[in-house]
């Protein structure tokens, strides 16, 4: 696949890369893992937060959900915004909500992130959480004994967090590794060759060492052909990090005992081994570096890549795996997108002659043929329908509920902003980095603004 440019990214200059682990360096079978984190953290709502048993009974559906959605806590909604935080698509629970609803509810305001009745989906490890949050909803209108939705919303991701903390998810991948983790034997290759050009590799991750250990050494130690393991390749890992806090805190670091897997307090430089906690502060420092001079590629669009930009230099990757089935939708979809276009041009040019008539009428005094109208219209009326009909078959390419998790709209989405703005390349799996030489010099394509484009603007003026 292809590495996908938004800012100008010497790799010549980049003399550390620090990779994250869950979802970077290591792939998961997404809907396999978010199944079973539907299911344990059922089974934890009633065992621990008393909720009724029939919650147990709901099936997991891995696409009613996708990156990128927002959660309205306050009103039990799911939604879909658009680069300029305008709501474009939701649902209240799992079903669709109609256009005037939305708009009675949504069409007066900007989503605001940072509001405390709106929680984001943005990783894989989401999924789960949105799905769960719909089907209580449901339920709770349907009505079944449970908790306000923003409360429902509350225990949900605190069950989906003790879940990751106590070990129950993480113990189902280990006695089942094949069922969770995808195997990229090219992961192992792309890093062996940056090694050999020289630069300095880093694990940073929120997994403990255990963890992994265990999942580094099933899914790189294999395809090495230059190192004995893992622990040889990078030259440091720092695990249990805790972020984003790890780049906006200053916590010390503790050195981990490969062996024994025992933690001591270390107090001098951090420049090789493995290691728990820390800060970035303090890791760029003794390593010597500018912040320009480290690339870090990880997949949480705000923990791995929006926090770094705000806080440090660091040059960022997202890895965005179900951007590979959306470039693939994409491409199978373009005859469609291209017959929409030309409608959309014919329309257009349709609705210029209509104001053109308009303006004769209101401003030049004269009279104006009905029958002329009445046949512009017809003409319009045909043409939204075709539209239609055209978008509804475009929208079959994507997912069934939410469509293009890139696209809201026209427009992009607000998921797809904040990759734009914070990522400087992002790419569907590390191992696309194979295609392209330690040295590559990305240059992002430039982009083409409205006003740039004269000679549309000057073929079809607007009325």
């Amino acid at each position: 696949m292809t590495i996908h440019v938004n800012r100008i990214l010497n790799l010549k200059k980049i003399k550390a890369i620090g990779f994250d682990m869950d979802y970077t360096l290591v792939r998961y079978n997404a809907e396999a893992f978010e199944r079973d984190t539907h299911r344990v953290v059922l089974d934890k709502l009633v065992a621990l937060k008393g909720y009724p048993k029939e919650v147990k009974n709901l099936d997991f559906d891995y696409n009613s959900v996708i990156q990128g959605l927002v959660m309205d806590r306050k009103r039990g909604n799911l939604l879909k915004l658009s680069r300029f935080g305008k709501v474009k698509t939701a649902t209240h629970g799992t079903l669709p909500m109609p256009f005037k609803i939305l708009q009675s509810i949504y069409s007066n305001c900007v989503i605001d992130l940072n509001d405390p009745n709106i929680q984001s989906l943005d990783t894989a490890f989401s999924i789960s959480n949105g799905v769960l949050f719909g089907q209580l909803v449901d339920m709770k209108d349907q009505g079944l004994a449970l908790p306000s939705y923003t409360e429902m919303s509350e225990d949900i991701k605190s069950m989906i967090d003790y879940a990751h903390s106590d070990g129950s998810l993480k113990g189902l991948v280990r006695k089942n590794l094949k069922k969770y983790i995808v195997v990229d034997p090219e992961v192992a290759l792309v890093l062996e060759r940056y090694k050999r050009y020289g630069k300095k590799l880093l694990v940073i991750t929120n997994s403990d060492y255990n963890y992994t250990n265990l999942l580094l050494s099933y899914t790189i130690d294999p395809y090495l052909k230059e190192h004995k393991n893992w622990r040889e390749l990078f030259d440091l890992t720092v695990t249990l990090s805790s972020k984003p806090g790890f780049f906006t805190t200053k916590n010390a670091f503790l050195k981990i005992d490969p062996v024994t897997e025992l933690m001591s307090n270390h107090f001098g430089p951090v420049t090789e081994g493995i290691y728990q906690g820390g800060s970035a502060e303090k890791l760029q420092k003794d390593l010597g570096l500018e912040g320009d001079e480290i690339l870090y590629l990880g997949d949480h669009i705000y923990g791995d890549v929006v926090t770094i930009k705000k806080t440090f230099n660091w040059r960022t990757g997202l890895v965005l795996e179900p951007l590979a089935e959306e470039v693939t939708a994409l491409s199978k979809s373009e005859e469609i997108q291209k017959s929409i276009d030309v409608l959309m041009i014919e329309k257009e040019e349709l609705e210029t002659k209509i104001n053109e008539i308009d303006l004769k009428k209101h401003e030049e005094g004269e009279e104006v043929s009905k029958k002329e109208l009445n046949n512009l219209f017809a003409h319009m009326d045909k043409l939204n329908h075709n539209i239609a009909d055209k978008l509804e078959d475009y929208q079959k390419f994507f997912n069934p509920h939410w469509g293009a998790m890139m696209r809201a709209g026209q427009e992009e989405s607000r998921f797809a902003d904040q990759v734009e703005k914070y990522a400087c390349i992002y790419m569907p799996k590390v191992s696309d980095l194979n295609n392209y030489s330690p040295r590559t010099y990305f240059r992002p394509l430039q982009r083409v603004l409205p006003h740039e484009n004269f000679e549309r603007i000057l073929a079809k003026p607007h009325a």
